[in-house]
């Protein structure tokens, strides 16, 4: 499970995919996108880095992303 940092909406975390969001082709925009499927069966997208693991679950994804990084 996971909480959307801006919406403080939680679910499931089904996939991250790095995604063209760009309006044309000349000025390409690459983000990594998550979607989340809530409670509803719904899924919903949003920023990758907004995702943070719901209260109840550990923290070791966001441990890995920043050992990533380094």
């Amino acid at each position: 499970m996971g909480t959307d940092i801006a919406s403080g909406a939680e679910g499931e975390l089904m996939a991250v995919i790095n995604e063209n969001v760009s309006d044309s082709v000349a000025h390409e925009r690459w983000i990594e996108l998550a979607y989340i499927r809530g409670a509803s069966g719904r899924e919903f997208t949003t920023a990758a880095t907004n995702v943070q693991p719901a209260p109840d679950q550990p923290r070791t994804a966001v441990g890995r992303r920043d050992q990533r990084s380094t």
